[in-house]
């Protein structure tokens, strides 16, 4: 699982991702929604990839990209992510046989050259057009926003608490 900033970041973003492209086979990349597992306003991903032998040609060929992000709306208390809100992750991903994917509007597929083209060879891809950015009506309701305001401050105070108990057991 890595932030954001590590799909776009140039200096050693950059190196470890074109590395990750040639080294390994990049396969899949999940966009989680925003403070799902980090600290609440972090946006995260899940890069999954299998580590393969030096070649001369890149052992990546398709990125499929999961965009689990635009248009969702998960807090971590009052509406967390749960196993049945990635199903279609899940069907979209084919374990059984990930070379025989299908697109969808979540689901989409990237080549290798078209990944290193890239400014930076940035792996900070995005299709779908964010609603909440369109139409001022489609927000959520004042009390939902105003509960994932608290929840946020909340997690804020308690990070805050354990960093005051780590300076007082130190000092």
């Amino acid at each position: 699982m890595v932030p954001d900033n590590v799909l776009f970041e140039g200096g050693a973003g950059e190196t470890v991702r074109r590395r990750l492209l040639q080294d390994c086979d990049l396969h899949t990349l999940l966009r989680l929604p925003t403070g799902v597992f980090y600290a609440q306003g972090v946006k995260a991903n899940v890069l999954f990839f299998d580590r393969k032998s030096a070649s001369e040609t890149p052992w990546t060929e398709k990125l499929w990209i999961y965009d689990l992000r635009t248009n969702q709306h998960f807090t971590l208390k009052t509406n967390p992510l749960k196993l049945d809100d990635l199903q279609d992750f899940i069907k979209c991903y084919n374990a059984e046989n990930r070379y025989d994917r299908k697109e969808t509007e979540r689901f989409r597929a990237f080549s290798y050259e078209d990944l290193v083209k890239r400014d930076k060879a940035s792996l900070d891809i995005f299709w779908l057009k964010d609603e909440s950015l369109e139409d001022s009506d489609n927000q959520p309701d004042p009390a939902i926003l105003a509960r994932e305001i608290v929840e946020s401050l909340e997690t804020a105070l308690e990070q805050f608490r354990g960093i005051e108990d780590e300076l007082k057991e130190k000092s």
